[in-house]
């Protein structure tokens, strides 16, 4: 028994070898290059006439060659000899696609209409701004369209829409802060404000200097209301002290509620004698962000980029036509932001899992968070409900775009 053990470790130890190391064809094989997948089609209708009238001898050696040509596995090889190749039915595999035609490019309309505003905003607003179109006789959809559009989820929106991103230039600043009366006028921090009453407004210059602050040039005076998501734009010649205030007095007679409070950044144009003796007398709190922290006018400059900067851009504004143009655009743009741009409102901010999660209410125009704030009296409600049923979000679109192309015409 002992005498055959060597004999069987070398029986294995040969099998093993036989195993392992490949043999010269097959070392030949791999050194070939690889057919490729046209001539293997091609090698394929030529044999296969053949393969099939051959007899069973004849088979197995040109099958032998087909398999040693093409490398292909020997039983794939038997199927394609015998079958061909399976033909493509033409039929893509997966979903079906439910929303396409019609249903994406009113999409798409509502969309631009809309300003191309995110999904966010434009869900929840989406029944309503269906209801404008219709009634003003800008869209004219079937009831099948109209379920589709409305059973959108914003995943789904965002999908059909694939908004397009571009960079844009960033403007320079030209707040020169004010000294004088920085102890009389409060940092909003230690100042309480009411920020679910309107009223309580944050405003900010928005200089249109084309990339220089030398000379004149005209000025964007920007009013939110921190409540209602309301915005005021006005032209203002320079960045003189009157010019502004002039401006802060048309722009309260433009609000459908009482201004109670401003609150401005530390630029001299603002931080003045004249402006602060007003807000006494009228009694309107008047507070200012800290230096160089823009975070504390959040509202404020949000509205600068996602407004004044994408509509009227960076060129350089400062002669009477530019001024009385800006003018024009403004009185179309308040209506058009007002009544037709739904904004979001940050409820809540916590820190979850090491990440900051932010929480959002349902997005609604201004218009419709000051008809369910309970401050504002009923004929102010009636007033604006009167105006926002003779509007049309389309043509106030266009004319806006119309304008603001010869803006950019005449400023060049």
């Amino acid at each position: 028994m002992d005498e055959n053990c060597p004999l069987v470790f070398a029986e294995e130890s040969s099998l093993h070898q036989e195993e392992c190391y490949p043999t010269p064809e097959t070392v030949r094989l791999a050194r070939e290059p690889m057919m490729s997948q046209r001539s293997k089609r091609e090698l394929l209708e030529e044999i296969r006439p053949r393969y099939l009238k051959a007899k069973k001898a004849e088979k197995k050696t040109m099958l032998d060659e087909f398999v040693a040509a093409t490398a292909y596995h020997r039983k794939y090889a038997i199927r394609i000899l015998k079958h061909g190749h399976p033909r493509k039915s033409g039929k893509k595999h997966g979903f079906h696609k439910v929303y396409q035609g019609e249903v994406v490019v009113a999409l798409e309309q509502i969309w631009e209409v809309c300003g191309r505003i995110c999904s966010k905003r434009l869900h929840p607003f989406l029944p309503e701004m269906l209801k404008v179109l219709e009634r003003c006789g800008e869209l004219q959809l079937s009831e099948q369209t109209k379920a589709l559009l409305l059973q959108m989820s914003r995943s789904t929106i965002d999908r059909c829409l694939g908004p397009a991103r571009f960079d844009q230039p960033h403007g320079l600043s030209t707040t020169k802060p004010g000294s004088l009366l920085k102890k009389a006028i409060p940092v909003r921090t230690y100042t309480p404000w009411d920020e679910d009453q309107p009223g309580f407004l944050e405003i900010d210059l928005v200089a249109h200097c084309g990339g220089s602050v030398e000379g004149q040039f005209i000025n964007t005076l920007t009013c939110v209301d921190l409540s209602t998501g309301w915005i005021e734009c006005l032209a203002v010649h320079h960045r003189s002290q009157q010019a502004v205030f002039e401006a802060i007095q048309t722009m309260r007679t433009y609000l459908p509620f009482f201004l109670l409070g401003l609150d401005s950044d530390n630029g001299g144009e603002f931080i003045n004698d004249l402006l602060h003796q007003y807000c006494l007398s009228e009694k309107i709190t008047f507070t200012r962000s800290r230096p160089y922290q823009k975070n504390d006018q959040a509202h404020v400059e949000q509205k600068n980029w996602s407004v004044v900067r994408r509509l009227i851009g960076y060129d350089r504004l400062e002669t009477e036509a530019d001024y009385l143009l800006l003018q024009s655009i403004y009185a179309d743009l308040r209506l058009y932001a007002n009544f037709f741009q739904p904004v979001l409102k940050l409820v809540s901010k916590q820190h979850v899992d090491k990440k900051l999660v932010k929480r959002y209410d349902t997005a609604a125009t201004p218009f419709q968070r000051v008809l369910a704030a309970k401050d504002i009296p009923f004929e102010t409600k009636a007033r604006l409900t009167n105006l926002y049923v003779q509007l049309n979000p389309v043509q106030l679109r266009t004319s806006i775009d119309v304008k603001v192309a010869k803006l950019w015409k005449i400023s060049r």
